[in-house]
């Protein structure tokens, strides 16, 4: 059975939030049932990031933390997890270094990369961009669902879709053989937090 018990993965940015503080709008998508948030942070000072990271764990008791890329970080707080880049270190070499009841997430961008984060002991991938998004052109354009399909057909592990992900995208992605989703905009540009985190999640369960 897997370890991975969320099917939403919300990853912060809190230059998305509309102006509102990180930490409230976290609550909030929490109290309507995200249970697993990665803190993305990636222009904080590292003891910016620890500090964020440490009140974050204090806020949102009903969530599993994933630290980005920054090991030294989730191991010193034993936060839920880590969350490594394709470019960071080796996901075994980390997978070594962790607590045993932290988890281990890979983002990848193609077939190759989740087959790899799996042989590497990953405990899940995020897959994308599935579709066009800002935040995701910077690691080329959308891969469309083909990837997203063939890969799940290859592998045993959790793959969330990320790039793009509206509710009705959600559903599609959860379809063509995606655990979860991953998002970040779609919650945290949310007007209504809780509302657009309760239709995330309503069309993530779909029936299998």
């Amino acid at each position: 059975m897997s370890p991975v018990d969320f099917r939403l993965y919300l990853v912060t940015d809190r230059h998305q939030t509309a102006g509102r503080p990180l930490a409230s709008v976290l609550a909030q998508a929490v109290r309507a049932g995200v249970r697993a948030v990665q803190l993305r942070e990636r222009d904080l000072p590292i003891r910016e990031l620890y500090a964020l990271a440490q009140v974050l764990q204090r806020e949102l008791p009903d969530a599993r933390l994933f630290i980005n890329d920054r090991v030294d970080v989730a191991v010193a707080l034993r936060t839920g997890g880590v969350h490594l880049r394709e470019s960071s270190l080796p996901a075994g070499v980390v997978h070594d270094l962790l607590w045993p009841s932290q988890l281990l997430g890979v983002s990848v961008h193609s077939l190759d990369g989740v087959m790899a984060a799996e042989q590497q002991g990953a405990d899940f991938v995020v897959l994308g961009p599935i579709y066009d998004t800002p935040s995701k052109r910077v690691y080329g354009p959308p891969i469309g669902l083909r990837i997203l399909e063939q890969a799940a057909q290859k592998v045993q592990l959790p793959i969330f879709a990320i790039g793009g992900i509206t509710a009705t995208r959600a559903r599609t992605v959860r379809q063509a053989g995606a655990f979860g989703v991953a998002v970040l905009s779609s919650i945290l540009g949310a007007e209504n937090i809780e509302q657009a985190t309760q239709e995330l999640l309503s069309a993530i369960e779909i029936e299998s």
